[in-house]
């Protein structure tokens, strides 16, 4: 049974979130290209260093929001995804905020100290968030902040033991009610609660151990040490990701995205939990549906020395190679330090999983073959029979 989970629906445009400015030394650091750097002048390399948990990544443009109170928990979890009431303190979650048709808003990385929820989002997330949190908040016992201009991220990949002992790519994390405020990445493994559409021999997340950390930007000293720590660019960060199958809302997501076909219930979705905005649509595609379109990583043809952006046009060429059908978009791509040039992309549901496909870049064609992630039979996992139409003859 293929189901078509939502209507449209009207999405507001959200408003235009200038980066907060780092006042981190990593965009002063020598051939740094870009605030945060995208790199240092040696993507690869950096890559090598990041992949081995050897340094780290600037990304003091991403927001925090904080939820204090009392019924801060229980409140995040009536609203979202995952399954957050009983998060304990210093343990990390991801849960996704949905449209009532169960299209993706915001995906929330969620660490609570035991006096509050940390919400780490891409930066132009922050703002919205925290206002439309704050108009949920009725007469429960919570306060939202945008705290984004207190505290920066930074991204790691280094072993968890690593990051709370002395090492070179130890991150003074801030600890304002005595937890170190780590959000460790639940990609890593099938959450509780979740389920996994991907069914490769090993997942390529087995290796992932990534990590944001959260520092103080006021805390003179702890800024400062961080002048001696080796560092990776954002691209580095990126390729890694791309080859871990992780989605991110701000390149994987358009106004139409539901989680499943993304594979988001593999960390961010409780499938067992109660009611939350979107889980509607959420429950009818997992059990009765499938997702209309599905990610896929491409490897990609380098001969050209075309690396697709974000938006190029995934293609299907016909049998003949007369013509060409567009069947879906780029997401993300990077240059891997050892798989070489490979891309996300969000394609139809219904294309062949053997299929060659060619992706338009900068005037070029760009073979591509598919490595499937989300499979074209995802979801229906009720397995409810097909009952025969009324009326219909039996042959």
């Amino acid at each position: 049974m293929s189901t078509d989970p939502v209507p449209e629906a009207s999405v507001a445009e959200a408003p235009v979130i200038e980066p907060v400015e780092t006042p981190t030394p990593f965009s002063r650091r020598p051939n740094a290209v870009g605030s945060p750097p995208q790199h240092y002048g040696n993507p690869l390399g950096e890559q090598r260093e990041l992949a081995a948990g050897s340094a780290i990544v600037d990304l003091s443009d991403r927001a925090v929001v904080t939820v204090t109170g009392p019924d801060r928990l229980t409140w995040l979890d009536s609203l979202t995804s995952q399954s957050l009431a009983g998060l304990a303190a210093g343990a990390s979650a991801e849960t996704l905020l949905l449209d009532p048709t169960g299209r993706l808003e915001h995906a929330i990385r969620v660490i609570d100290d035991g006096v509050t929820a940390w919400l780490l989002v891409d930066g132009a997330e922050g703002a919205p968030l925290a206002a439309w949190l704050e108009r949920m908040r009725f007469m429960l016992r919570v306060e939202v902040a945008d705290r984004s201009a207190d505290y920066a991220t930074f991204g790691t990949l280094a072993p968890v033991v690593e990051l709370v002992e002395t090492s070179p790519s130890q991150i003074p994390a801030a600890a304002p009610n005595g937890i170190p405020l780590i959000w460790r990445d639940p990609w890593l493994d099938v959450a509780p609660g979740g389920h996994q559409y991907a069914h490769p021999a090993q997942h390529p997340a087995a290796g992932w151990t990534y990590a944001e950390v959260l520092v103080d930007r006021a805390d003179a000293a702890a800024v400062a040490s961080l002048a001696d720590v080796p560092a990776a660019g954002t691209l580095a960060l990126e390729a890694l990701r791309i080859a871990a199958w992780r989605p991110r809302l701000s390149t994987e997501a358009d106004e139409k995205t539901i989680p499943h076909e993304l594979d988001w219930l593999r960390s961010a979705v409780h499938l067992n939990k109660g009611c939350y905005r979107g889980q509607e649509t959420v429950a009818k595609v997992h059990n009765l549906g499938h997702p209309p379109r599905r990610l896929v990583m491409l490897h990609l043809d380098g001969s050209e020395g075309v690396l697709p952006a974000p938006g190029d046009a995934v293609l299907l060429p016909s049998a003949d190679d007369s013509a060409s059908t567009e069947v879906g978009r780029i997401t993300s791509a990077a240059i891997h330090h050892e798989l070489g040039p490979i891309a996300l992309a969000v394609i139809k549901r219904n294309v062949d999983p053997a299929a060659d496909l060619v992706v338009a870049a900068d005037g070029a064609q760009v073979a591509a073959a598919q490595e499937v992630i989300v499979p074209t039979d995802a979801g229906a996992e009720a397995n409810v029979p097909r009952l025969p139409r009324l009326g219909a003859v039996r042959r």
